[in-house]
């Protein structure tokens, strides 16, 4: 096993996660399997608030990790579990367990060895494990070390780092360092990398690679300056650039010869890769570059309702599956950002400009998103937001709270369903009777892993045919029970109430998409409206970069007016996979649950 760390300095948040995913990227392009751990020095488990955090990604098996492992599955379209992703608290609880049932036999449990162990124990166990459709163990693990190094936190992971390094042996290990370069009065300042690479050190690690982050190109003075300080050769100190697109990190890191210095330091000459993961590799990387770097000049503009605005990482996910499905359809994104209380009613008496502000964005938009979310605040606004998209034609696109909105606003909009009835038991929970009801699995009063969580099928509905999403699944249709179905992750812990779904149906909000007990509601869509699409689960999880989102690519391609011609595209690579002996359902064509 091969270990490439990615460690930071100087600040917190410089971009670790997109130069580790970069760099597994590259590695894949020469057809080596990749895998990945993140780790976390904080001591949550599971449970994380996306203001804070950011998007709490969610994993085939349920695991809430880290926004980082998002970056991981799309660039490298690898399947991770919740064990990739490694914190304080995870580690501490893990030896503790093992000190409880007498594994120690009752001696001294320290820092050193027992977590430092308990860490490489854990990062050498994960990486093995198989995470793409070849089922083999990874060639290489990317580990990235989050937080910034010499935090008090971060120095049991440092020491585990450097023990590591020498456990792996000799060209099997090395680091690359990504430091902020800050321009101070025009001129770009180089040290504090230096004190930065000092400090790394003097924790015991030694950077093979230093990844210079800068707003601007770095002038040639300031990587001379590095390398000679850093003791770290010429060509292995990366400048790092802020680029017009994250897909393109890859590409200005390969023209910098990473290839070559990964190469060079880890013996990756000396493996033996079968040639025809040599060419998919060559074919992935092709591919990579011909969309990253593709000119478009055709725009087309989505508005994101949202409630966690403040902090944007709290969508990752759904702006990256939005991304993926511009590229497919050749279309420059304009994604317009709306709070949703600012187009409530008591916003317009508050701050009457950004009402106006938040209505006009909506009126011309091409497309209404509304992401998932919790709490009743701005659900009122995202409630008028889906009654304009429905009534004007306006493709909507409705994930996990969002289509509990769309159904909310149908049930008192066409229905005449009043509130408190129509409205979420997450909203008014005085009774159980509402359109939206809490889940049998939820515990009310313990937030925490009590949602519904994880890979669940959805099974397609007898006369759902015409369906306009479904024709877009037709390339990764799998079969539960007899029964044409999709796989995608959910994490939610409410509902639409069956018990008015024949009401709704009768007038036109049809549930194409139910769970395996033909019960639990999963797809809604309008079939007299250009695109309304509303689904419980959360399609965002699974979006790669070469082979977006279905319900996002559906809904951009609906907002820039080319949905029969991407419909085509799709339906026709179904029917050549399917002719070539290719399952049309994923990896395997059956699912077991």
């Amino acid at each position: 096993m091969k270990y490439v760390l990615v460690s930071g300095g100087v600040i917190s948040g410089v971009g670790k996660g997109i130069i580790a995913s970069s760099t597994g990227l590259l590695l894949k392009s020469l057809g080596l399997k990749i895998t990945s751990v993140k780790i976390d020095p904080y001591l949550n488990a599971g449970l994380m608030n996306p203001r804070e955090h950011g998007e709490v990604f969610v994993l085939d098996d349920g695991g809430e990790v880290d926004l980082d492992l998002g970056n991981y599955e799309r660039y490298l379209n690898i399947t991770l579990t919740r064990d990739n992703n490694i914190t304080t608290g995870k580690i501490y609880q893990h030896v503790i367990e093992k000190e409880r049932r007498g594994d120690y036999l009752g001696a001294t449990v320290q820092v050193v060895p027992h977590i430092v162990d308990a860490i490489q124990d854990w990062v050498e166990s994960v990486a093995k494990i198989p995470v793409d459709e070849t089922g083999e163990e990874p060639d290489v693990c990317i580990i990235e070390l989050g937080g910034t190094v010499g935090d008090i936190e971060s120095m049991p992971f440092v020491e585990a780092m450097t023990q590591l390094r020498a456990r792996a042996g000799r060209d099997n290990f090395m680091q690359i360092h990504v430091s902020y370069i800050p321009m101070v009065h025009g001129e770009q300042k180089t040290k504090p990398t230096q004190m930065a690479i000092k400090a790394v050190r003097s924790a015991g690690l030694i950077p093979d690679m230093i990844a210079c982050r800068c707003e601007s190109p770095l002038n040639p003075h300031a990587v001379d300056k590095i390398a000679r300080f850093c003791q770290v050769p010429l060509p292995q100190v990366l400048a790092v650039r802020d680029m017009p697109s994250t897909y393109q990190v890859p590409i200005l890191l390969a023209e910098q010869n990473l290839i070559g210095s990964l190469t060079s330091i880890l013996r990756l000459d000396e493996l033996t890769i079968p040639r025809a993961m040599k060419v998919k590799g060559e074919h992935i990387w092709s591919t990579w570059k011909a969309l990253a770097m593709e000119r478009i000049h055709d725009e087309v503009e989505i508005v994101l309702i949202g409630k966690y605005l403040e902090c944007p990482d709290s969508y990752l996910s759904v702006v990256r599956s939005v991304e993926h499905a511009a590229m497919r359809c050749k279309r420059k994104l304009k994604l317009v950002w709306v709070d949703a209380e600012h187009l409530e009613q008591t916003s317009q008496m508050k701050d009457p400009a950004a009402y106006h502000k938040a209505w006009h964005d909506v009126c011309t938009a091409s497309g209404i998103l509304i992401p998932g979310g919790f709490g009743s605040r701005g659900t009122e606004g995202m409630i008028a937001a889906a009654k304009w998209a429905r009534e004007k034609g306006t493709p909507y696109l409705g994930i996990c709270l969002g289509m509990q909105i769309a159904v909310i606003e149908f049930a008192r909009s066409v229905c005449n369903i009043g509130v408190p009835v129509a409205t979420s038991q997450e909203f008014n929970a005085e009774d159980e009777d509402r359109i939206i009801i809490s889940m049998p699995e939820h515990h009310p009063g313990k937030l925490g892993g009590t949602m519904r969580l994880g890979v669940r099928p959805t099974l397609w509905q007898e006369g759902s045919e015409w369906s306009r999403l479904r024709a877009l699944y037709s390339n990764q249709t799998t079969e539960v029970d007899g029964q044409a179905a999709i796989v995608e992750r959910h994490r939610h812990r409410y509902e639409v109430n069956p018990k008015y779904v024949p009401v709704l149906e009768e007038k036109g909000l049809q549930f194409v998409g139910k769970d395996e007990t033909g019960v639990r509601c999963e797809i809604i869509e309008a079939k007299d409206h250009p695109w309304f699409v509303g689904v419980q689960f959360h399609p965002e999880y699974l979006s790669r970069v070469l082979h977006p989102s279905k319900p996002y690519l559906g809904f951009v391609a609906a907002a820039a007016g080319m949905l029969p011609e991407i419909t085509k595209e799709i339906t026709q690579e179904a029917l050549v996979n399917g002719m070539n002996g290719v399952a049309v359902s994923g990896e395997s064509g059956k699912a077991d649950f």
